[in-house]
Formats: structure tokens, C-alpha cells, sequence
């Protein structure tokens, strides 16, 4: 009679594995691929916002644009716009905060968190561009062809910048892809290193830059749309603040980058600073 218990014996059996631990292997991958295809449906729901994003600050090619014909009262349009751009932020900035991603990964898996974040984000987004109030009124106009050229042009050199620098840093990290996919395939999530790459030599916020450019070049500037950029704008200077000490709590090296790189506008010349020779 041998010493091993049946169910034991049964698991050195290679693919012969009891029929229960057949169930558990299984029920385990399922729910590694439902949180993978929920990571993906996730990411598609971002890409397609983002696109339409484009679209509505550009009043390009979307059905309702930034600077549709208005509807409602100047006041009404102004305290719905206001409202939406508060839920944005506010979503943003405190599921961005760690302490927000300990407690929702108590009730959520873990690698799912950051796609969960990326879904929160872009259903506020296509929330304020649905219920969108234009105001009219025109700050100022570009009439010359080539004046209006340009501001499409920086406008547009805006979004390349800030996907490009979305890929710089990891997108498939930032929106979540790589925690789903490494879950899945069952490989423990280990956070990226503190790394500079291109743009990041010479300032540290390029996505932001980017951002920077594409609400504010346009060559029809209204009432709406510098509502939408003033508030933006903002958000993003106490956003940067907010970020950069869960950098500086996360990176030690982080305070060192600081003081050598710019926060918005780029270094254009020069030596590259001594004190961030060693960071990649």
C-alpha cells in the first residue's frame, strides 16, 4: 500500500490531476481571462474616447463639438459645464491618489485596478462631452488661411505629443493592459523602474505640454472654449502637484530629476544636467 494519500498520488499524475483540482485550474484562468478581456474592453473604451475627445476640442468631424451652437441660458451652460468638468477632476485626481487604489482593491482584483481607473476616467469624459452646454461668444478669430493652418498644426502636434509620451513612459502600463496580460499569464506585476526616455531628458511633463497645446490652439477661441481651457489648465497645474509627490514618494531618485528637468516647458539646449546622467 503505498504512503501517499490517494488524492496526493493523483496530483504527481502529471495532466491526470483529480477532477477538483481540474475545476479549481480552470475556474482560476477564467477568471484571469475575464479580467483580461475586462482590461481590454476597458482600453477600447479609452481609445474611442480619446478619439472623440480630439474631435469635440477641435470641432472636427463629431456630431456635437466644443463649440456647438448654444441651447441653453449663458449662466445655465456655465454651471452644467463647471459641474462636468468638477466630476472629471475629481474622478481623476482621487482614484489616481494610492491610497484610493488600497481600498478599491479590496473589493476589486488588483489587476484590475488601473483598467478600472482608465473606465472611470473615459465614462467622465464621454459624460461632459455628452452634456456639453456651448456658450458662444467669440474671444477671437483667425481669419487668414495660413494663420488657421498654423493653430491646426500646434493643435495637432498637441495630441501626437501626448500619445507619443503616453508610449515613452509605457502606455501599455498606463492604460492597464500590461497588469491584465501579465495576470493572465500568470506572472507577478512588478511596477516599472524610474527611467528617462527622449522627451523626459528635458521636461517632465510632456503629456501635460501636449495637453497644454491642444486646448488652447484654436483659431476660433469662444466663451465655451476658454471656459474648457482656463479649467483645464488648472486642473493640470494642481494635477502635476499632486502626481509629483507620489513620484517623489514612490522614486527617491524623483527629487534629483526635479531640480535638473523643467516641469513644463523643455530644455532646448545645453548640457544634459549631472544629476540625471545615471537615470537611463
Amino acid at each position: 500500500m503505498s504512503r501517499f494519500p490517494t488524492s496526493l498520488r493523483m496530483e504527481q499524475q502529471g495532466p491526470f490531476r483529480a477532477p477538483g483540482m481540474q475545476r479549481l485550474e480552470g475556474g482560476h484562468f477564467m477568471k484571469r481571462f475575464a479580467i483580461f478581456v475586462y482590461g481590454v474592453l476597458s482600453y477600447g473604451t479609452f481609445f474611442a474616447t480619446f478619439l472623440y475627445l480630439v474631435g469635440f476640442m477641435g470641432n472636427l468631424w463629431v456630431p456635437k463639438s466644443i463649440d456647438a451652437d448654444p441651447t441653453v441660458p449663458l449662466g445655465q451652460a456655465l454651471l452644467t459645464n463647471l459641474a462636468l468638468l468638477a466630476i472629471f477632476a475629481v474622478q481623476h485626481s482621487v482614484m489616481a491618489r494610492p491610497a484610493f487604489k488600497r481600498w478599491i482593491t479590496r473589493f476589486i482584483p488588483e489587476a484590475a485596478e488601473r483598467s478600472t481607473f482608465v473606465l472611470a476616467a473615459s465614462l467622465a469624459l464621454i459624460l461632459l462631452m455628452v452634456e456639453w452646454e456651448p456658450m458662444g461668444g467669440v474671444i477671437w478669430r483667425v481669419e487668414a488661411g495660413l494663420g488657421q493652418a498654423i493653430a491646426y498644426g500646434v493643435f495637432g502636434s498637441g495630441v501626437v505629443l501626448v500619445l507619443v509620451s503616453t508610449f515613452l513612459i509605457n502606455h501599455f502600463d498606463l492604460f492597464g493592459l500590461r497588469q491584465v496580460w501579465l495576470n493572465l499569464t500568470g506572472r507577478e506585476y512588478e511596477p516599472l523602474p524610474f527611467k528617462l526616455r527622449s522627451l523626459y531628458r528635458y521636461v517632465r511633463h510632456p503629456l501635460y505640454l501636449g495637453f497644454f497645446l491642444a486646448i488652447w490652439a484654436t483659431p476660433v477661441m469662444t466663451v465655451t472654449h476658454l471656459v474648457f481651457s482656463v479649467m483645464c489648465s488648472a486642473y493640470i497645474l494642481v494635477a502635476t502637484r499632486l502626481e509629483e509627490q507620489d513620484l517623489r514618494r514612490a522614486h527617491p531618485e524623483y527629487d534629483a530629476y526635479a531640480r535638473s528637468v523643467p516641469r513644463y516647458l523643455p530644455r532646448l539646449a545645453g548640457e544634459r544636467p549631472t544629476a540625471i546622467a545615471d537615470l537611463g
